[in-house]
């Protein structure tokens, strides 16, 4: 179905660019779709609307429609097509019959410029007569017309350039995320009277909502589901809000920024999920984030802000802010992220600080390592974040890092970057590792005993301590001492300096291994030489600058007061675990190594990561030489082989 509608693109080419095949296709598509849904009561409907003479009448127009939107024009796509001189008349008719909710959608996709472009390139009966002629669009399940829009949103995704990871969830992995999400719950949700929101805050066209209340649909027939999202691309939103339409969902989608326009500001949600653009940068929204987060956790950002080309953490910090309250049912959210918001930012940046109030609150539940090339648009790693303000009791303090890079089978043709798949079995073993994670990680003889560890919240903090080195320096005269005091900014403007940089020349070779005996000297050159001594501190400064040079055999440098002045090129660093002893740490691991290095308290850092690639590595140990060897003479034989049969 969705090959046979992008067949569409032939009529356009030459007329559109590739990129902009998708302003035509979609919105047709929807509207073919709607029309479709429509024919068995599109009579009934005329009837009712032609007999009911006030003004607010749609309810009773849906009721006739039996569905909760309706077109009230006397045209269909079937009699659109069939009158090439009126087509755009008619189409524009055909729009406006439709009911307020539809008209909204259709507004998204700027409709009706689109048409004045197809009638202008007279190719706009060849496309409405395309569609008209297409078939079973009515006899589609709601899941399946997703996947069509999907496919067909991916195709212009790719096409446009768009960010890694936005617009397309592959379904497995939608199914894999809403297990876990829902599979602790299970018991919970098969009781009487549950009644479910759900939010999504970048849920392009609503797959992984629509998933989620199956899911939960499943366990629960009789459950109450509401579904909330939030969307930025037109297009997208238009496609999940028409989806909503037919589903007769209850609940809202919200056109919008997620960041800078909070499309359910007072309401909380029982389960979250989302796959936002990986890296996406929030430079537009920056005013109205950084004055948010100005309120602390007051507003949505208080934890911190992440860098400004990156805001994976902006939306979980806007996930969180919607949790239910503990106190009354609590919630769990899911996000996909890529590798970066595990380590990115160092102590104390906008990252570090937002994972640390995450751990610290506890809120963190596990993480899940996914296989790669899994997304049509990006091959990169991705991770399921999974949080509760409710973590069971024996997982309260502790976080589950689930590796299942593994869990995956080869696709039959490759879409895009997606080459892999996670399968139902694979889905259905990732989930159960899960749920008993503590079992696993505690029990040695298990199978997957090495694919599953449970740490303490505190085991990823740690103190970045600064190590001091002392400053040992040489004193010497050279003609690249002369040549940077002739470029020091520093004694740029002074009058004396080229008086100075003559008197000194005389001593070009001259080396003295204490600041006493190179300002004598210093100090003798410039008076015989009838120059002016440097008589400020910034003077001062650009002249020891240019004849003092760091040498591990000089001279220890001190301050005034007499402690020992630090070298800022040995500096280094040390991330000190946050549970360990800092003092003992530093006398096991440096001092060793460096006798003569101190700590600087003064500069000490908490910083928060999860190393979750360091945790799974396994070593592998390199090939025997021998077998290398044995290896390259039998390809040297077979490329001699192969060049006596080329030349006879």
């Amino acid at each position: 179905m969705a090959s046979d509608i992008w067949s569409v693109a032939d009529l356009l080419r030459g007329d559109y660019k590739r990129h902009e095949y998708g302003q035509v296709i979609l919105p047709f598509t929807l509207l073919r779709r709607l029309d479709a849904v429509m024919a068995p009561t599109r009579e009934a409907v005329r009837a009712r609307d032609a007999s009911l003479d006030i003004q607010n009448k749609e309810r009773l127009l849906e009721i006739a429609a039996k569905l909760p939107f309706y077109n009230t024009s006397e045209q269909d796509f079937s009699t659109i097509a069939s009158d090439s001189q009126n087509v755009a008349k008619n189409l524009r008719d055909y729009i406006n019959g439709f009911s307020p909710n539809v008209r909204k959608i259709l507004a998204r996709f700027d409709l009706d410029n689109e048409i004045t472009r197809l009638a202008g390139a007279k190719i706009l009966y060849q496309v409405v007569g395309r569609f008209a002629a297409m078939h079973d669009l009515d006899k589609l399940s709601n899941h399946d017309m997703g996947y069509v829009f999907e496919h067909l949103i991916r195709k212009f995704a790719e096409d446009s350039n768009e960010t890694a990871g936005e617009h397309f969830t592959p379904r497995e992995v939608i199914k894999l995320m809403v297990n876990l999400l829902i599979a602790p719950d299970a018991d919970t949700i098969a009781g009487e009277g549950q009644v479910i929101n759900i939010l999504d805050p970048a849920c392009g066209t609503g797959g992984m909502l629509t998933a989620a209340e199956d899911h939960i649909k499943s366990i629960n027939p009789k459950a109450e589901i509401y579904l909330f999202g939030q969307e930025l691309n037109a297009e997208s939103w238009a496609v999940c809000q028409s989806d909503m339409l037919m589903r007769n969902q209850r609940g809202r989608i919200h056109f919008g920024n997620s960041f800078s326009d909070d499309g359910h500001p007072d309401k909380k949600f029982d389960y979250m999920l989302a796959n936002p653009p990986f890296g996406v940068e929030w430079k537009k929204v920056k005013d109205t984030v950084e004055a948010e987060a100005e309120l602390g956790h007051a507003g949505r950002f208080g934890a911190g802000t992440p860098r400004i080309n990156d805001g994976s953490f902006l939306f979980l910090l806007h996930m969180i802010s919607k949790m239910e309250p503990v106190e009354g049912k609590g919630a769990r959210l899911g996000i996909v992220f890529n590798g970066s918001p595990l380590f990115t930012g160092a102590a104390e940046s906008g990252e570090s600080k937002i994972r640390q109030w995450i751990l610290e609150n506890d809120w963190l539940e596990g993480i899940v390592a996914l296989p790669d090339q899994l997304f049509y648009n990006t091959g990169i790693s991705t991770y399921f974040w999974i949080l509760s303000n409710r973590k069971a009791k024996k997982l309260r303090g502790k976080v589950i890092l689930l590796d299942a890079r593994d869990q995956w089978e080869k696709m039959r043709k490759s879409f895009g970057d997606k080459r892999k798949q996670i399968s139902d079995d694979q889905i259905k073993h990732i989930t159960e590792l899960y749920v008993d994670a503590v079992g696993v990680a505690a029990d040695a003889e298990h199978p997957d005993h090495g694919k599953v560890k449970v740490f303490a919240t505190r085991d990823f903090g740690y103190h970045r301590i600064t190590i001091e080195r002392p400053l040992k320096l040489r004193f010497e005269i050279a003609e690249d001492t002369l040549a940077a005091l002739e470029s020091s900014k520093a004694l740029a403007k002074w009058s004396g300096r080229e008086a100075l940089i003559a008197a000194l020349r005389g001593s070009v070779g001259s080396v003295w291994w204490t600041k006493k005996e190179a300002t004598d000297a210093l100090h003798a050159a410039a008076v015989a030489g009838g120059a002016q001594w440097p008589g400020t501190a910034a003077l001062l400064k650009g002249l020891w600058g240019a004849v003092s040079v760091s040498d591990p055999e000089g001279e220890v440098q001190k301050a005034k007061d007499g402690t020992v002045l630090p070298d800022p090129d040995l500096r280094d660093y040390e991330n000190v675990p946050l549970d360990e002893d800092i003092d003992a740490y530093f006398a096991r691991e440096v001092t060793p190594h460096v006798p003569d290095a101190w700590i600087d308290y003064d500069k000490t850092k908490v910083g928060y990561e999860i190393p979750f690639t360091r945790h799974f590595y396994v070593y592998t140990p390199p090939r025997p030489l021998a077998e290398i060897d044995a290896e390259l003479r039998e390809l040297e034989t077979q490329i001699q082989k192969l060049l006596g049969e080329v030349t006879g």
